[in-house]
């Protein structure tokens, strides 16, 4: 039985607390709970269309603090980070976002756009990228909020054939500098193949795009992914 963690990404919308625990029940570790935007820099095109629409049916940040807690009430003790940026704390408020999210039941958050170093004030988990530099990864990895995330290639997120090949490289780079932070790769990574691949380097693997894809069919179909997935992680040494 493998230790890897499997984090799953949903962007915040009225049925996400059901997939949630679809996803929970199935063998996801963690959810990732994006919170909509409408200038995703990081995100592709799956997870763009998901915002518009989530933003389409009204989920403004309250409304997805509200999902949010609702997601805490069906996922027992399972980890919830809101997935956000810079600009919606701006323009709810940083303290406030914070405390807000701690009562709805988020037990971290990640900012996608704001560099470690910055808000040192807000307990959240940090990304690397190929492009960090060693410097930005040792900040990263003493503030993080208990793991780190390994981007896994340079531009925006999407379900790709093939897993990326900087990621044996980013990990071997960032291990020394992590202090035995654990790492979690993500990015691209969509298949029980990749997941496997993934899994021989990382401590663990977030999915985003290709679960917010399985999503649209509801939670079984989620769930049988999030098993397959699971699956390939267990069969995986370490």
């Amino acid at each position: 039985m493998s230790s890897k963690k499997l984090v799953i990404y949903l962007v915040c919308e009225p049925e996400t607390p059901e997939l949630a625990r679809a996803a929970v029940e199935s063998g996801a570790d963690m959810i990732e709970l994006g919170f909509p935007f409408s200038d995703p820099l990081a995100d592709g095109p799956v997870i763009q269309r998901a915002a518009e629409r989530a933003l389409a049916r009204g989920m403004r940040t309250a409304q997805c603090l509200e999902c949010l807690a609702a997601t805490r009430a069906l996922v027992g003790d399972a980890p919830i980070l809101p997935m956000t940026y810079a600009a919606l704390l701006e323009a709810y408020g940083w303290e406030r976002f914070a405390t807000d999210a701690a009562a709805a039941g988020a037990t971290s958050m990640i900012v996608s756009d704001l560099p470690a170093g910055q808000r040192p004030d807000l307990p959240r988990v940090h990304l690397v990228a190929p492009t960090s530099t060693d410097e930005r990864i040792r900040i990263a990895a003493s503030s993080t909020d208990g793991w780190l995330y390994l981007v896994t290639l340079t531009g925006t997120t999407g379900a790709r054939a093939e897993l990326s090949s900087s990621l044996e490289g980013l990990v071997a780079r960032t291990r020394p500098l992590a202090d035995g932070v654990p790492l979690y790769a993500g990015f691209g990574i969509s298949t029980p193949e990749h997941a496997a691949a993934a899994g021989s380097l990382a401590d663990g693997i977030a999915v985003g795009s290709r679960a917010v894809q399985v999503a649209e069919d509801g939670p079984v179909a989620l769930g049988s992914y999030v098993a397959s997935l699971r699956d390939a992680l267990d069969a995986t040494p370490g």
